[in-house]
């Protein structure tokens, strides 16, 4: 077995809250606080330097998390915000120390934890690209193998002579992870910053990391795109409430962190528009998953049309608004996007002041079986601009029962046949299908028989 690279021995990490927000004093408590700065600035370092119980005022970010990561392994890292996931990086490359346990390395460590981190505003992106380098070890000859690969990746040739304060938050981003991915780390530590990049960048950022993992190093990866985690991390470790749920197989990991996460809600509703989502043109009334029977469902059968209502105040006469949905699967892909923008009433038209219902329906044998999240906006375009996003508005299961005779009261075979297992994919489309034999198969001018038969 290939060594450990990555040891982390029961780390915790405790952050202490202030009590109250500064206040003016007097002159004697001023004096006071002068004089005795030195006894507390002491035990406040002895305190430090060990693990503490928690107090009324103290929170703990991670408490007693261990693993090993060894040479070769790209491990994803997965968890709610506050989870953990950032502090237990930035712990392990050396940016924070733990308040109880240690995280060892062994390798030259590459970090991509936050925009710009490590980078001099001042200085040009060939300046940075040497310095960050220089702080991994690295030789300039080194650098210097690496220079025009580096630049080459995060596009960046005609401004690397600029400052990187003039950069836009895309080319710091690229440069950042160029500089990351290729000088060579024994480690490399990437977190969530990727979301920042566009589609095509982000392949590129995966291929890199995989193409590192391929030459024995390291990948630590935090990121909430389940997607990104399944194409690059064979092993996954979930972290919730700041210690180890789960530490597994990707698609064992993810597929349990996203059934604890989701919620089925068939309907989700705003009575008041004063603290309704959204904004002073736009405000959320209610999001709602109704089943073929017209009721709100957080259950429908897959051969079974659905319908999603999006209810919405416009507070501003006149506003051309825009009621979207967009639906995710289970495993957090993207599934599509639909606006009634094309509604032949209001559709692209200047709306009055008021309450409106758009209605989206979806017909049967459409959606794969699974569990399906919707988010809910309510939009304007030309410019585009987002009055009202509500994430996870409503969620709810499709299940498929096979075509057979049951509850549902219909028969039939549907899509899968004679085939009991599930069928892969986003969407499960019932397809019509017509095949036909070739009469000639055999005669003197048309092809031989074949000799196994084959199904078209």
């Amino acid at each position: 077995m290939s060594r450990a690279t990555v040891r982390v021995e029961q780390v915790g990490k405790c952050y202490h809250l202030e009590r109250s927000g500064p206040r003016y004093g007097t002159l004697r408590e001023l004096i006071s606080d002068t004089a005795t700065r030195p006894i507390r600035a002491l035990r406040r370092r002895r305190a430090d330097r060990v693990a503490t119980r928690p107090t009324d005022n103290s929170v703990w970010a991670l408490r007693n998390v261990s693993f090993e990561v060894h040479e070769g392994e790209v491990v994803g890292l997965i968890g709610r915000n506050g989870a953990g996931k950032s502090t237990l990086l930035k712990i392990i490359a050396r940016i924070t120390s733990p308040t109880e346990g240690r995280a060892g390395l062994r390798g030259r460590v590459g970090s991509l934890l936050e925009v710009g981190t490590g980078f001099h505003p001042e200085l040009s992106g060939r300046d940075n690209i040497y310095l960050a380098g220089t702080v991994l070890g690295m030789r300039r000859f080194e650098i210097d193998r690496k220079f025009d690969e580096i630049v080459a990746f995060a596009e960046i040739e005609q401004f690397v002579d600029e400052p990187v304060k003039h950069y836009s938050s895309g080319m710091y981003m690229r440069l950042a992870f160029a500089v990351a991915a290729h000088l060579e780390p024994e480690i490399l530590l990437v977190d969530e910053v990727l979301a920042v990049g566009d589609i095509e960048f982000q392949k590129r950022c995966i291929g890199k990391m995989q193409d590192v993992s391929q030459l024995g190093r390291t990948v630590l990866f935090v990121s909430h795109s389940m997607p990104a985690i399944l194409r690059l991390c064979p092993r996954v470790i979930l972290l919730d409430g700041g210690q180890v749920a789960m530490d597994g197989p990707a698609p064992a990991v993810t597929e349990a962190y996203i059934q604890n996460s989701l919620r089925s809600q068939a309907e989700c509703c705003w009575p008041d528009p004063l603290s309704a989502p959204g904004d002073e043109v736009a405000r959320m009334r209610a999001v709602r998953l109704l089943g073929p029977d017209g009721a709100p469902a957080t259950s429908v059968d897959i051969q079974q049309p659905l319908t999603i209502e999006v209810e919405y105040w416009n507070l501003k006469d006149g506003a051309p608004l825009i009621a979207n949905i967009h639906l995710y699967d289970q495993r957090g892909v993207y599934l599509f996007a639909a606006h009634d923008n094309l509604e032949p009433t209001w559709g692209g038209q200047p709306r009055p002041a008021g309450l409106y219902r758009s209605v989206c329906r979806l017909p049967g044998n459409f959606l794969n079986s699974g569990r399906i999240t919707v988010h809910a906006a309510v939009t304007v375009w030309n410019p585009h601009w987002i009055h009202v996003w509500v994430e996870d508005a409503v969620s709810f299961e499709v299940v498929d029962t096979g075509g057979v005779r049951g509850d549902f009261g219909f028969e039939g075979h549907g899509p899968h046949g004679d085939y009991a297992g599930p069928l892969g994919g986003a969407l499960r489309p019932y397809l019509q299908w017509e095949t036909q034999r070739d009469d000639d198969a055999g005669s003197a001018d048309g092809p031989e028989p074949l000799a196994e038969p084959v199904y078209r």
